[in-house]
């Protein structure tokens, strides 16, 4: 709910912004929210890779 909540400030701050004419200020605010929101690709094991074992 306050990651919702967090969005949403932002976005009306960005509004807020660009009814005023500054659009740069607007879409970096937008570009920080996005950066945040954006989750950390997860490893995949490449499938060629050889596996050892012991004898």
């Amino acid at each position: 709910m306050k990651k919702l909540l967090k969005k949403f400030e932002t976005a009306m701050m960005a509004v807020a912004f660009a009814e005023e004419g500054e659009f740069e200020t607007a879409r970096q605010l937008m570009r920080e929210e996005e950066r945040e929101t954006k989750r950390p690709t997860t490893y995949k094991r490449p499938t060629d890779r050889k596996v050892l074992r012991a004898e």
